[in-house]
């Protein structure tokens, strides 16, 4: 029977001691990314999709948290400099990219640009998904390139038209679905709706009366960064 080897406790308490720099040390190195959504649920569970398909090893160099807080506009502005402050506090440390993701909605055009506006002025800059008129234009360009303008009650049948032949006629868009990354990545075209994005984006041009860009999403932004963090 082999022996034991007994390894002396101040042995031991060092090797805890290194784990813990180590682990410290790992922590202090990641990339931290703040997600603030506008929505509750439908943004953040499709980022959450978009979290966990990334390439293996990301979620150990970054930190990528998502949260739905309900509000709009300039409300969510302010809670996402809350969230990111607070979040340093718990830390204790910085937040690397802060990105805000809201609707155009049915609200004002002056509040519409004026967050936009406030996103690109503030330093550091705060990354600004915005869609004109709702963020399932979004799910829409992962089937085809979309230009005529449209309302928020036009997106459920347009989705379900492009799903319903792939699924049968019984689908039926659900707003906070949990799915809906995972069917727009298998029977979409990622790739392809982040081009039909940049698309409508430089439709544009350099105009900043963002509420009356529509259809315009701004989506493809976030989604391409992080899908091409290494």
């Amino acid at each position: 029977m082999a022996r034991k080897i007994k390894i002396p406790n101040e042995r031991l308490k060092q090797f805890a001691r290194e784990e813990q720099k180590r682990k410290k040390n790992i922590r202090i190195k990641r990339k931290y990314y703040l997600i603030v959504c506008e929505g509750a649920a439908t943004e953040p569970n499709y980022f959450e999709g978009l979290k966990q398909d990334l390439p293996k090893g990301i979620l150990t160099s970054y930190q990528i948290d998502i949260e739905g807080t309900g509000m709009n506009t300039q409300s969510l502005l302010n809670e996402a400099l809350r969230l990111k402050s607070e979040y340093e506090k718990n830390q204790g440390r910085a937040i690397d990219r802060l990105w805000v993701v809201f609707d155009r909605d049915s609200f004002s055009s002056n509040n519409f640009n004026s967050a936009i506006q406030q996103c690109r002025e503030n330093k550091p800059e705060i990354g600004c998904a915005w869609s004109n008129e709702a963020f399932e234009l979004w799910y829409l360009l992962h089937f085809q390139y979309y230009e005529n303008a449209m309302s928020r009650k036009d997106f459920k049948e347009l989705i379900e038209n492009n799903l319903k032949p792939i699924l049968g006629e019984q689908f039926r868009y659900e707003k906070n679905s949990e799915q809906m990354y995972a069917l727009v990545k298998e029977h979409g075209n990622q790739e392809g709706a982040i081009r039909n994005g940049k698309r409508l984006a430089e439709l544009y041009g350099k105009r900043q009366d963002y509420a009356n860009h529509n259809p315009c999403t701004m989506i493809w932004m976030l989604v391409e960064e992080l899908m091409e963090l290494k």
